[in-house]
């Protein structure tokens, strides 16, 4: 049996009836750009993560590059302190909004940004943290938060790939004015393109986002601010609210997979899981693997796919040279990045496959 990393066609015969009628009541009504289906997916977002305010747009990049200009950081070359293990999207969206990156290293156990060494990183120029749920997992955002305010600066949050995750059973808004997500076709909510919001708790923050991503207009010809043209579009919308309802299901079945994956992995040396938090909503099972690309061409013989998430850390990547960091200033994360594997998991996969991909990797190690 191959096994791919993502398959989205159980998810899109499940929930085909929602889809469907939303796609009709779309064509019935013919607008096509910030219609019906967006809105009604923005109040639906909103509700089912806890936010006051939830505004679609057209990606998770734009989303996190709208966080900054509405938190009145657009252009102004301030830093932005970012972990050296994650999307380069992420940072790409941090120099789109004007800012420059400044990386931080990682937690060795569970590579989310490490609060110690993020604050060795603020200097008089450093205007926010930007905090990144990685794979699922909650950052400390308890901690980041007390340093942000502790060092007066801004809390913003890259949950991209933790939708439907809390931290310490709060919503994420309740520790940040804006939390960016996207809606890429592997995320845990997806859609068919690309797609993504940003919810706020703030109305006056939730204004200027609806500004932000439309030209600056306010349903007229008239820019009123520098803005960009990012709006979620309305097909999108009409999969996204088929498939919200279902989140909550499709986190508990990634958590159930992920779990069966600690099982059938344990002792399996020298692999090592990358460490979940309680609250992860399990977007991508990792693991740190010796001779990590010799066991994906294994596993690739054997029909099964990984991925690498992600494999050159952002300071050493050419569009970041000029952010200030060079080989060897962040050590834990040039290390993971030469290890890390994510391996297949999508809400329907059966339960079998997990055991199909772990005895593969025992038998390459030789368990």
């Amino acid at each position: 049996m191959n096994i791919p990393m993502v398959d989205l066609r159980p998810l899109l015969a499940g929930t085909e009836p929602a889809w469907r009628a939303n796609l009709a009541a779309l064509f019935d009504g013919m607008q096509f750009v910030l219609g019906e289906q967006a809105a009604a997916f923005e109040q639906a977002l909103a509700e089912s993560f806890g936010a006051g305010h939830a505004v679609a747009v057209g990606s998770g990049t734009a989303a996190i590059e709208l966080s900054l200009r509405a938190a009145g950081l657009g252009e102004s070359g301030r830093e932005i302190v970012v972990p050296a293990l994650t999307s380069p999207f992420t940072a790409q969206a941090v120099l789109a909004a004007g800012c420059r990156p400044r990386f931080a290293d990682v937690l060795p156990d569970g590579l989310l940004l490490d609060p110690r060494d993020a604050e060795s990183r603020i200097c008089k120029r450093t205007a926010a943290l930007l905090a990144v749920h990685l794979y699922g997992q909650p950052a400390s955002l308890a901690e980041l938060s007390k340093l942000a305010r502790g060092r007066g600066i801004a809390l913003l949050q890259d949950a991209c790939q933790a939708h439907g995750a809390q931290a310490d059973g709060l919503p994420f808004t309740r520790f940040s004015r804006a939390v960016a997500y996207s809606f890429y076709p592997t995320k845990n909510l997806p859609c068919l393109g690309d797609g993504g919001a940003v919810l706020t708790d703030s109305g006056s923050i939730a204004q200027r986002l609806r500004l932000l991503r439309d030209g600056g207009r306010r349903h007229d010809q008239t820019s009123r601010i520098r803005a960009l043209n990012t709006r979620l579009d309305e097909m999108q919308a009409c999969y996204l609210r088929a498939f919200l309802p279902k989140l909550a299901e499709w986190n508990a079945r990634r958590a159930r997979l992920a779990a069966l994956y600690d099982q059938a992995l344990a002792g399996c040396e020298p692999l090592r899981p990358v460490v979940r938090t309680a609250d992860s909503v399990c977007h991508l099972y990792v693991v740190r693997a010796p001779r990590r690309n010799r066991l994906r061409q294994y596993l690739a013989r054997h029909g099964i796919a990984t991925g690498v998430h992600y494999p050159v850390p952002l300071h050493l990547q050419p569009a970041f040279r000029d952010c200030g960091a060079k080989r060897g200033d962040l050590p834990i994360a040039e290390r993971a990045c030469r290890q890390i594997l994510s391996l297949p998991l999508w809400p329907y996969m059966p339960e079998s496959a997990v055991e199909q991909v772990a005895g593969r990797i025992r038998e390459f190690y030789g368990n």
